[in-house]
């Protein structure tokens, strides 16, 4: 390993920032497995002492990365000239968590970090009592103190865009306006031609039928076993809301969750992780315990799962070949045809849940979820106002209410854990999704052939060489020329939606 290492950073300064940064990279491993169990087995009584211990680590990673002799090496290796492009990552890297935690006063952090950890305890609770008012007063400190953390970190022209930076490097709200403003009417033109021509169904009756939960896993895990996956790196759990954690280059956990009816939802949520685990698990090894050992952002690790999720799994291509699976283990499906089940992975409809909703009316609910965040933290909106404004921004987008506050604003994990600036990075998703199947169809022309034969290996490969293996060493916008040569570009979305829904 430690060979690896020298070969990708050979620069004295670098090398000893790295050995001095592996208490810093132990913190972000401990918290990890902290937070992967607090959402999977931690006895919800277990919060008080767990919210004690994550913000006192996060308190003493804070104090190692602006620890003053490490802020002097780092600016050190700055000035270093010839460093390599691994090398000049690692500065980028560290110079952006620095500057965050120097700029946040240690005091701030600590009770963000608290009333985060409690929040989702509350949140989970008031979402199965349909109860916002119980989780209101947390999401009102929440807010409070993201305000407050917005303005310590600087911004030029938003608040919201110091918030949006720290999940999409470099994002503003005003790229985010520019990529709705190019999606929003094409994608409000596609679903009237489908609802208005039955192009694709509205439901489909497999989405009222339950299922036998064992038999689900079973599908499950013979899906990612296609895929090809490292049992030895590798481990899916259940929670209410299904996520992916990297503990580490060889330590990659995922959850999916079991409704009981409607089996295509918890196959969506399995293949989605699944994209993103594969990201961290084919970054480079060279990078174990170093700053460049995870994904580079939100908007890029969206895509690897959108990608899988809807470009890979909800093809016609995939549904030919996962169809026999589905026959032999689901009792549900034998009496449908692939075709059918084509039909019922893609169906279109306005929906109230967003991690339900399909490919051409997602975009609507992150448009919601943009606004009313960026309203909450310019102080436009007041968090008393977010339900009946989250029922007016449904109605306006998809011509529907929520009846519940748990089927609308209490439906998403991430207010309660003051991941502000999050959503719109699915949209970001979505849209580079769009382009790596453009540009992965140029270049394995036998794409199709490959799903068709369940042979995945050729575009793991190409998405390891284009995206996974740089890890965190360019910034979004600088992987994005060097995959494809150009910058986020919606135009592939839209051609997508086009070609798919409407041809």
């Amino acid at each position: 390993m430690m060979g690896n290492m020298v070969t990708f950073f050979t620069n004295k300064v670098i090398l000893e920032i790295l050995e001095k940064y592996k208490p810093i990279w132990s913190l972000d491993h401990s918290l990890a497995v902290l937070g992967w169990d607090s959402e999977t087995y931690m006895p919800e009584e277990g919060v008080e002492e767990r919210s004690i211990s994550v913000s006192q680590l996060t308190l003493l990673k804070q104090k190692l990365l602006t620890d003053p002799s490490f802020i002097s090496l780092v600016d050190k290796a700055s000035d270093e000239r010839d460093l390599n492009d691994y090398e000049k990552g690692v500065i980028r890297v560290l110079m952006r968590s620095i500057k965050v935690y120097r700029q946040l006063p240690p005091k701030l952090v600590e009770e963000l970090t608290k009333t985060s950890e409690e929040a989702k305890v509350v949140w989970r609770r008031s979402r199965l009592e349909n109860n916002f008012q119980t989780f209101q007063p947390y999401l009102e400190k929440i807010v409070s103190l993201l305000r407050e953390a917005a303005d310590y970190l600087g911004y030029k022209a938003h608040p919201y865009d110091a918030l949006l930076d720290l999940y999409e490097e470099d994002l503003t709200s005003r790229d985010v306006d520019k990529v709705f403003d190019i999606i929003t009417p094409v994608t409000k033109n596609v679903l009237s031609k489908i609802l208005d021509e039955k192009l694709f169904s509205q439901s489909h009756p497999l989405e009222k039928v339950s299922y036998d939960v064992e038999a689900m896993k079973k599908v499950n895990k013979i899906v990612i076993e296609k895929f090809g996956y490292d049992p030895k790196r590798f481990r899916m759990d259940i929670s209410t809301h299904p996520f992916t954690i990297g503990l580490g280059i060889r330590d990659v956990r995922i959850t999916t969750r079991y409704e009981g009816k409607d089996f295509k939802t918890s196959l969506f949520s399995t293949i989605h992780e699944y994209g993103h685990a594969l990201y961290e698990l084919q970054n480079n090894e060279a990078f174990i315990s170093t700053p460049l050992a995870s994904g580079i952002s939100l908007g890029i690790h969206e895509s690897q799962s959108r990608f899988w999720e809807n470009v890979i799994g909800r093809s016609k291509s995939f549904c030919k070949v996962v169809y026999p699976m589905l026959k032999d283990n689901l009792s549900l499906v034998p009496q449908y045809s692939w075709e059918d089940i084509y039909y019922y992975f893609n169906t279109v409809k306005p929906s109230l849940i967003r991690v339900d909703s399909d490919e051409v009316t997602y975009n609507f609910h992150i448009l919601l979820r943009y606004r009313l965040e960026k309203g909450l933290i310019s102080g436009e909106i007041n968090v008393s106002d977010l339900p009946d404004l989250w029922c007016s921004a449904m109605n306006e987008y998809l011509g529907m209410r929520p009846k519940t506050h748990s089927e609308g604003v209490l439906q998403d994990i991430h207010w309660s854990q003051a991941s502000f600036g999050y959503f719109p990075t699915y949209t970001l998703g979505n849209i580079i999704s769009a382009q790596i199947r453009h540009y992965v169809i140029k270049e394995l022309p036998d794409f199709n052939e490959h799903i068709l034969n369940m042979n995945f290996t050729p575009v793991k490969v190409w998405l390891r060489e284009k995206v996974h293996r740089w890890g965190s060493t360019y910034n979004p916008k600088m992987l994005l020329e060097k995959m494809f040569g150009e910058e986020l570009n919606p135009e592939h979305f839209t051609t997508y939606l086009r070609e798919k829904y409407l041809k």
